[in-house]
């Protein structure tokens, strides 16, 4: 069995509302779907979302990196999952240019590797996490249902202490907040929040890099009377390194995100003490196997670790990331597969988005690759660019 066609393109995914936080506003996304068919005919998809601010990569240079890498010398017949899943890792994409965190192509190679997986998982009849399985054995522990985090956004006032109090009604017991957005009064709002989530809510806030070295400290003592779980990347990626003094005079756990792309930054954080846990994306650091790595490396270091989303990413990332959650033991929240509260196009014919009413959880995937059908036409209909990375397609 071997791949045949591969393709790569560029989708704009349109919001059902605006998303704002502290580093950016958006209505719309552009995403990287690869698309992997095998001789057999399996197909398979992956997604990416790059974000330029994270990991330096737009879409169309993602596009571009798959284009000039070459691929097609590094694949292989593969006679069963096991060496697809050994392949899967290996696949390197070209050198980007200044990249010393290793992490310039992560989205694009979150995407192939999605693709590929999800095509030798179809051909052999096995689910995504089975990866987590063959090679992390000590990590892996399937769960047949998972429980999602709430995300309240730049909400304040009377919607903030609704959402809050809604949550915790429907019996969610993880919430984040983004804060560090200019005009709001973190301490307020986060003050608010916990009293109308509740003492057993396990809250946490996103600063998204907006805090300076200057202020950081001062900024996490105003929050530490609320018992917050973590603080996620208080400060942007560049002064990072002055977290190791940080964390001596705050209580409260640094959670690094922008700053966790790679397994460069994951050993320059664990060497510098920068931080107490890592936010694992799939699309910034560059796949499901990648991913499974940085969490071995964190149990190695007495480090904890999340699994986070992209805001924007479609069904097929999703669908990822619920293989992820159920397999991966040790996560100390899970967010994603917000699908339909946020996008306009899924991109696939099964709804695998949490339901509030159930207080977010989700149940397992156990169909083979991915577990869910891609709709082809849709895709289609949302595509803006396309680009044959090999074979006819």
């Amino acid at each position: 069995m071997q791949i045949v066609e591969l393709e790569a393109r560029v989708v704009r995914v349109g919001f059902r509302r605006r998303v704002k936080h502290a580093s950016r506003v958006r209505s719309e996304t552009d995403n990287v779907v690869v698309r992997c068919k095998l001789s057999d005919g399996s197909v398979g998809y992956g997604e990416g979302v790059p974000r330029e601010y994270v990991t330096g990569e737009t879409a169309d240079s993602a596009v571009d990196l798959l284009k000039r890498s070459d691929i097609p010398a590094q694949l292989e017949p593969c006679p069963t999952f096991t060496p697809a899943v050994h392949l899967a890792e290996r696949l390197k994409l070209a050198e980007v240019t200044g990249d010393d965190r290793m992490c310039g192509g992560n989205a694009a190679r979150c995407a192939l590797e999605l693709a590929v997986l999800d095509a030798y998982g179809r051909a052999f009849g096995e689910p995504l996490m089975n990866v987590a399985k063959l090679l992390s054995p000590d990590l892996y522990e399937p769960l047949e249902r998972v429980q999602y985090s709430g995300v309240m956004m730049s909400v304040r006032g009377w919607k903030a202490k609704g959402f809050a109090l809604w949550h915790r009604v429907l019996g969610f017991r993880h919430l984040k907040m983004k804060v560090g957005i200019a005009g709001q009064n973190d301490a307020e709002r986060v003050k608010h929040v916990r009293g109308w989530a509740g003492s057993r809510m396990n809250l946490r806030v996103d600063v998204n890099e907006a805090w300076t070295p200057e202020t950081v400290v001062e900024k996490i003592r105003e929050l530490e009377p609320y018992s917050l779980s973590s603080i996620e990347q208080p400060i942007p990626h560049e002064n990072v390194a002055c977290l190791a003094d940080v964390r001596k005079q705050v209580g409260t756990k640094i959670m690094l995100d922008e700053s966790l792309c790679s397994e460069v930054d994951a050993e320059r954080a664990v060497a510098g003490g920068w931080c107490d846990s890592f936010n694992l994306r799939l699309s910034k650091c560059g796949g499901f196997i990648p991913s499974l790595r940085l969490a071995e490396l964190a149990v190695r270091h007495g480090l904890g670790y999340q699994l986070g989303c992209q805001v924007g990413e479609t069904a097929i990332l999703s669908a990822a990331g619920r293989h992820f959650a159920t397999s991966v033991k040790g996560l100390s929240a899970v967010e994603g597969s917000f699908d339909r509260h946020l996008v306009n196009d899924s991109l696939t014919k099964e709804d695998i988005t949490f339901r509030f009413l159930n207080g977010g959880w989700c149940p397992m995937l156990v169909g083979s690759g991915l577990g869910i059908p891609v709709d082809a036409d849709r895709l289609d209909a949302i595509t803006t660019r396309r680009e044959v990375l090999l074979g006819g397609v």
